[in-house]
């Protein structure tokens, strides 16, 4: 049973973190302090529940709190030697631990333990960052709250800024919180709906000063030509520039995308203080983390040609790379941390909207939030003083923090697919559905495309969130409707890496009974298809400059003569010959073009519950539910042949250890000797 203090912490993270003006995603951190049975004693015990390292308070469970024996934490106060063994204090907590601890303590644990207050909370609002920003924060915080809110200078989350806020709660008994400069605010109570009342007054009182004192024109008037382009233009602009951005962002490791063009952003992009602004960077700890010391903008305006901004975009990532080695050379101690990469997180494209970049969806759309947050941060400032974050130098120590380092190294290692943005047509069902689970399985992004709408994102939605998987509508006879799915692609994950061609349907007659009609649908929807599909997505892989792969699901009728099959199997060797042609061709480009030629696959079927089975049963003169068994029985394993069967094909062509190969067709049939490639 939960102990009723933790519920009440629970409940009050939960509320107070599911709202971004209070704080951002897996930003902030809350506590609690209370007395349990110690089990080792049958005594009494101080025990302090805290947020424990990473996690998000909106979703906060017990499991994500680190719980520490008060007593023990505040003896560590005789051990601190000061600022230069802030790392160790650190690995200390360790030994403050109740039991198993619960949760890693996060570098915030000390603001919570030596704060005397049962309740504490610390958020990243972005109107209290906004003063914690401003040039003159300090002077407008006691203005403000009148002593109700404190300051405290910037420091480095740690020990001594522990110490610090509870010198100043000390001094201040009348105090209910403090801004922490360039940083965010922090709250206590004596009860848990105390500490929350207090948050909610700090950030209320904040966002009303601004609402009330602000400048109307923060950013200063819209320059002309930077103005937002019209709805459509710009999607096709950003569609456009996508894999270029993600191909530069991706220099030192393959990341993933995510774009939005909300209208904070476009405002942003149009004013005339964006440049000074856009350099100077963020500030608060949480964001320098996810956006880098500070983001790419290309300096062209709204109306620059795709291949004007492609040839500026060059140039400006040639030297952010070598502004960021500079930085990294300036501030780099002996002991720091190797630079983890050059490339900017965030790119920003006047008239357009924002690029955000990371190792998967998530991160890459946290990076934009946070981005977003600082962007109001900055709006903050402006409308009442000066925005001021943090100098470079503390940004260095907190990006090459020792302890975020370790942090990153604990994390698990990367699954085969990480960082990959796949498209799988069909894929609503049967062969294309088991493609897109596997993919999605091994850490890749999936684009489900199907005919049926909802269909698809019903599978989509099984796979996880939109981080995960979407679902979108491609008929893929429609050159229209293909280039559509390919830039709903590169918008939502930042570009494309793999492509399976597995929409399909199946005619079986004889060729008196094969119509023209019947001959010219089923290439329109395979051959004709494929290669659709294909060539929009071949501009994109190359583009990238990432390599990539192609994979056509042919089948066995592609070398097999089978009975009352002109049209369906004339169609399969036309797209095994396409991955012959293709990989020729798109090798120069890093993109390797495989096929895979499966058996019958009757199980979660579209193509053989929609009348395929019943006619190729006919054919053979079986009953249609015995037509997987017939299958089976006439290959040289005796397997039927599975949708899992078909992706796990896939997963081995586009995984690493195939990395040498291309133009080959693997058979999936689990033997048919006339099938044999020769």
């Amino acid at each position: 049973m939960t102990n009723p203090t933790v519920a009440a912490l629970l409940a009050r993270s939960n509320r107070l973190g599911s709202n971004p003006k209070n704080t951002n995603y897996a930003g902030g951190n809350t506590s609690a302090k209370g007395t349990e049975t110690d089990p080792a004693t049958g005594e009494q015990v101080e025990l302090l529940w805290v947020k424990g390292s990473g996690g998000d308070l909106g979703t906060l469970k017990e499991s994500g709190l680190a719980v520490l024996r008060v007593d023990r934490l505040l003896a560590l106060k005789g051990v601190y030697q000061g600022v230069d063994s802030e790392d160790e204090m650190i690995a200390a907590l360790d030994y403050t631990l109740h039991g198993r601890g619960g949760a890693a303590p996060s570098i915030d644990t000390a603001m919570h333990g030596l704060v005397d207050a049962a309740h504490v909370d610390h958020l990243h609002p972005s109107s209290g960052i906004a003063i914690a920003t401003a040039t003159d924060g300090e002077a407008l915080t006691k203005e403000i709250y009148g002593g109700k809110a404190v300051w405290v200078p910037w420091r480095r989350p740690g020990f001594q800024l522990g110490l610090d806020i509870a010198a100043i709660t000390e001094a201040n008994p009348g105090a209910i919180g403090a801004i922490l400069g360039g940083h965010g605010i922090t709250a206590w109570g004596d009860t848990s709906d105390e500490a929350e009342a207090n948050s909610l007054e700090i950030i209320a009182k904040a966002e009303k000063y601004i609402a009330e004192h602000g400048r109307n024109d923060p950013f200063g008037a819209p320059l002309a030509g930077f103005e937002p382009l019209p709805d459509e233009p710009r999607r096709a602009k950003a569609a456009a520039l996508a894999p270029i951005i993600r191909g530069l962002a991706s220099t030192d490791r393959r990341v993933v995308g995510h774009f939005t063009d909300a209208d904070v952003v476009l405002d942003f992009l149009a004013s005339a203080e964006l440049p000074r602004l856009a350099a100077l960077g963020t500030s608060c700890p949480d964001h320098i983390l996810r956006t880098k010391v500070k983001p790419m903008l290309l300096d062209l305006p709204a109306n620059a040609s795709v291949e004007q901004s492609v040839a500026r975009l060059k140039e400006l990532h040639k030297a952010y790379r070598a502004d960021y080695q500079e930085y990294y050379d300036r501030y780099a101690t002996p002991d720091s941390p190797v630079m983890r990469g050059a490339d900017p997180l965030i790119v920003l494209v006047p008239g357009v909207g924002m690029f955000s970049y990371g190792a998967d969806k998530q991160t890459a759309r946290v990076a934009g939030e946070f981005y977003v947050d600082a962007i109001n941060v900055m709006r903050g400032a402006e409308s009442l003083s000066t925005y001021a974050p943090i100098s470079d130098e503390e940004k260095f120590r907190i990006e090459y923090w020792a302890l975020e380092e370790a942090k990153l190294q604990r994390m698990p290692k990367p699954k085969s697919h990480a960082s990959r943005v796949a498209l799988v047509t069909g894929a609503a069902s049967g062969i294309g559905k088991a493609i897109a689970s596997r993919l999605a399985a091994e850490g890749a992004c999936v684009v489900i495309a199907d005919l049926d709408l909802e269909k698809a994102q019903a599978a989509a939605a099984e796979l996880g969130s939109t981080d995960v998987a979407i679902g979108v509508q491609a008929n893929v006879t429609d050159e229209a409707q293909v280039q559509a799915a390919i830039e709903v692609t590169v918008l939502a994950f930042g570009g494309l890496d793999l492509v399976v061609n597995n929409a399909g349907l199946a005619l079986s007659k004889p060729l008196l009974d094969t119509t023209a009609e019947d001959w010219d649908l089923q290439h329109d929807v395979m051959a004709k298809g494929s290669f659709l599909v294909s060539k929009a997505a071949a501009r994109v892989l190359i583009d990238q400059q990432l390599g990539g792969d192609v994979i056509y699901i042919s089948s066995k009728n592609s070398v097999f003569a089978g009975p009352n099959n002109i049209a369906y199997s004339a169609t399969k060797a036309d797209q095994a010959h396409q991955v012959r042609l293709l990989a020729v061709e798109l090798g120069k480009h890093g993109v390797k073009v495989n096929g895979i030629n499966p058996d019958g696959v009757v199980r979660g079927s579209g193509i053989f519950a929609a009348g395929w089975g019943a006619n190729r049963a006919n054919t053979y003169g079986i009953k249609e539910e015995e037509l997987s068994m017939f299958y089976a029985q006439r290959t040289i394993l005796k397997r039927e042949v599975l949708p899992e069967n078909v992706a796990n094909a896939v997963y081995v062509l586009t995984g690493p250890e195939l990395s040498h190969t291309t133009g080959l067709h693997i058979p999936v049939d689990a033997g048919v000797a006339a099938a044999f490639l020769r």
